[in-house]
């Protein structure tokens, strides 16, 4: 979710020597002119007062569209330390293995990592193992330990308030370039990324979900008040069917007619599709148990979702920073709720899918935005939680900034993933 242009740098240079403004410069394959960069803010502490040069032995040539050669904006993390793997093998070597399924052989190393979040061009990253740096003698000053937490804190709010600014849907992609001046106009993004349905698809969607959630709230209050067990499938069939018409003679809605025969041949085939779909899914999964390969499909935004809530949990708990009878409202219990929601919900709206099914068929569509929808509502509550966690000092704003950086990459992709579900409905011609 960014303008990744490290391949086509051959060299640059960036200066740190006055504190808090960041200037460079960035050769890139094919173009005689520098890219000028002028941004606010500090890198890291090992870069920090400093000016580094830097060159790419490998350099290779490849599009980078709009992208300003004037790059004026916020500094994100830039550091020369920050502990990568490095593969062991060459690129070849990597897709034979991968291929193969076998086990990619590395070492840790210091990667060179290069961000801003540009006012032409929105996030901006360099990343790599395999440049050449020069860092030059003594630093012009010298920044602390807790001036580099502030910093890092500092960048991870600079990512957050880039993902919910709607920039995330400009120039980010060199194969799918924006015009900088289009930018400079006004537009912000963010018309595909509130809350309100685009298209009548949408927002049947959403009513649908509204409804089921009332619905199952109203069918959990009822079997807590009447002392029961939900997991008494039969007596929850009959709840659920009661709350069910009790709620359509509310609204006034009209009873359900008895599906046709043309009707019932269409949902009796549709079902049987779907039935067949997820057993052919469920032996291909059995067949795959034997090779380990089988949690390999997870789509990678379920893992890296899941992998947060587990963190945030773990550490929140390890670190000591909430009572053991923190109320729902403490800014900790917020993140921990909102990372594990948001884990839960996305694995409901992506599943088992890989990239070769994505995006969902229009048939399925709504009910996985209706998903995305809720996994994005429940990380800006993370968010919210570290705000207030980070103002209360109640963790440290080193982990408060890791959190937060994962949360708004993580928010980022879920942004661009509901787009791309609103492009099916919007070609189902249902649009609003």
């Amino acid at each position: 979710m960014a303008w990744r242009i490290d391949e086509q740098v051959v060299r640059g240079e960036i200066d740190n020597r006055e504190r808090g403004r960041m200037r460079g410069r960035i050769w890139l394959v094919g173009h005689d002119a520098a890219v000028e960069l002028d941004l606010e803010g500090n890198p890291w502490r090992d870069l920090a007062g400093h000016v580094l040069r830097f060159s790419n032995p490998r350099p290779r040539p490849g599009s980078v569209g709009s992208f300003a050669r004037r790059q004026s904006g916020v500094v994100g993390d830039i550091t020369a330390s920050r502990k990568v793997k490095v593969p062991d093998v060459p690129v070849d070597g990597l897709e034979r293995l991968d291929a193969a399924g076998e086990e990619v052989p590395w070492h840790w190393g210091n990667g060179f990592h290069l961000e801003w979040f540009s006012r032409s061009n929105g996030r901006v990253v360099i990343e790599a193992t395999g440049f050449e740096l020069e860092l030059d003698g003594d630093p012009a000053w010298t920044m602390s330990a807790d001036e580099e937490s502030e910093q890092q804190l500092a960048n991870a709010r600079a990512l957050t308030r880039f993902i919910e600014d709607g920039a995330a849907s400009m120039g980010e992609d060199p194969a799918n370039p924006v015009n900088p001046e289009d930018v400079a106009e006004g537009g912000d993004g963010t018309d595909d990324d509130d809350d309100a349905p685009q298209s009548a698809a949408e927002a049947q969607a959403d009513a649908e979900a509204a409804r089921m959630d009332l619905l199952l709230d109203r069918v959990t209050a009822r079997l807590e008040r009447e002392g029961l067990d939900g997991l008494d499938e039969d007596k929850f069939d009959e709840i659920y069917l009661e709350e069910r018409e009790r709620l359509r003679r509310e609204r006034g809605e009209p009873e359900e007619k008895p599906l046709t025969a043309e009707e019932q041949a269409r949902q009796d085939a549709w079902i049987e599709e779907l039935n067949a779909a997820a057993d052919e899914a469920l032996e291909e999964m059995e067949a795959d148990e034997w090779k380990g390969t089988a949690r390999d499909r997870r789509h990678p935004l379920v893992e890296r979702g899941s992998a947060l809530a587990v963190r945030a949990h773990n550490e929140i708990r390890d670190g000591g920073w909430m009572p053991d009878d923190a109320q729902h409202e403490h800014p900790l219990v917020e993140v921990i709720n909102g990372t594990m929601a948001a884990s839960a919900k996305l694995a409901g709206a992506l599943g088992m899918q890989d990239d070769e099914e994505w995006p969902p068929d229009e048939i399925i569509a709504g009910n996985t935005l209706v998903r995305l929808k809720k996994a994005r509502d429940h990380l800006r509550d993370a968010l919210r939680g570290l705000d207030a966690a980070e103002d209360e000092q109640l963790a440290p704003l080193g982990w408060c900034a890791g959190i937060r950086r994962e949360a708004a990459e993580m928010l980022g992709i879920v942004q661009q993933l509901i787009r791309e579900v609103r492009e099916v409905l919007a070609d189902s011609g249902e649009g609003a």
